[in-house]
């Protein structure tokens, strides 16, 4: 892919620290025998002392160790595996109790997990765990369960302090929860950077890759169209979700069977029918979605639809490429564009 870049583009990059070329290359520093990420924090190298890598495994094999500061070999915002492990606990025991000892007796270092989870949920670890805690509760409640004995089971000392701290997380008071729906959030890992998977009971409403600048508008757009609270936890779909991106990641599936609940227009969902009719490992263009659809001269109204798309890659906006063969833009970035097309290709 960077064949056709100049090394002085892919320079001014990695000085700008630039987002857009993350996954796209890598950078070899001759003086120390590192190679980096282009967003790496470290001081920049002359020009004269870089070399640039379509793969972390070419860096590698041209003898550079990866920098202990970007970290180039781990996918961008992965979550830890002891994070993972921590989430996994939490999703068993939502009452489970973990203070900053406990935590340091894990081998987990309290100030850095409580950036990560600024970082990746915008509040502390004890924020997100009274959350969870409070989602569990949101659910008991929706599912039925009395209200004192919902406070109680989550041990909370006394009702008008579950009541206020429930107030506070979802703006209404603990009565009126049962008849708001519910929809369910999880972070997914994949080879290409962590995603965010959303659904209700008929399926999958949102998978989106979690640096996706539009994630936080389209969510607001789903809880407005179900009229629903968006809750961590599991929903039925995950387990086949996850089980078919492993397969379609490692070259086996090729076609998705996890039933999607999309939410659009009614404009949009027929353009996304039409790019789930696309055949694995093609390509279409603008032009070409607009004839299907009826009307050639829709393509710019195409073209805005796909980029409305919430869920990536089982409806496959990434194999629409522009009249002239290249690439266009692409809400995870172009470059896993050009990564999805070629695993693809490659199968």
């Amino acid at each position: 892919m960077i064949e056709n870049l100049k090394p002085e583009e892919l320079y001014q990059a990695s000085c700008a620290k630039n987002m857009d070329y993350e996954g796209v290359f890598w950078m070899g520093v001759k003086t120390t025998g590192i190679f980096c990420r282009p967003t790496c924090t470290a001081r920049k190298p002359k020009f004269i002392n870089v070399e640039f890598f379509s793969t972390t495994k070419d860096a590698i094999l041209k003898g550079y160790r990866p920098c202990k500061l970007c970290k180039p070999l781990e996918n961008l915002d992965s979550t830890p595996q002891e994070i993972v492990c921590l989430l996994d606990e939490l999703s068993q025991n939502p009452m489970l109790v973990l203070k900053d000892w406990d935590l340091k007796e894990r081998g987990l270092e309290p100030a850095t997990l409580r950036r990560w989870f600024i970082k990746h949920h915008g509040m502390t670890f004890h924020a997100y765990k009274r959350m969870y805690k409070l989602n569990t509760a949101f659910k008991k409640i929706h599912q039925g369960e009395p209200i004192l004995d919902t406070a109680l089971d989550i041990v909370y000392e006394s009702l008008s302090g579950f009541t206020e701290s429930f107030k506070t997380i979802f703006g209404l008071s603990p009565k009126y929860s049962s008849h708001k729906k519910i929809l369910q959030l999880k972070r997914i890992e994949t080879p290409l950077g962590t995603m965010m998977a959303c659904a209700d009971e008929s399926g999958i409403c949102l998978l989106e890759f979690s640096d996706r600048k539009a994630l936080p508008t389209e969510l607001k757009q789903i809880s407005a169209h179900f009229n629903a609270e968006i809750l961590q936890g599991e929903n039925r779909h995950f387990q086949l979700l996850e089980k078919e991106l492993n397969s379609y990641f490692s070259g086996v599936l090729k076609t998705f069977s996890v039933p999607l609940s999309p939410v659009g227009t009614s404009f949009q969902q027929s353009v996304w029918e039409v790019l789930r009719n696309i055949p694995y490992g093609e390509t279409w263009s603008y032009a070409r979605q607009a004839i299907l659809l009826g009307d050639s001269k829709k393509v710019r109204a195409v073209a805005n639809a796909n980029g409305a798309n919430k869920i990536s890659i089982i409806i496959p906006c990434h194999r629409v490429i522009g009249s002239n063969g290249k690439l266009t833009g692409y809400g995870g970035g172009v470059w896993r564009k050009q990564k999805l097309l070629d695993l693809e290709c490659a199968n």
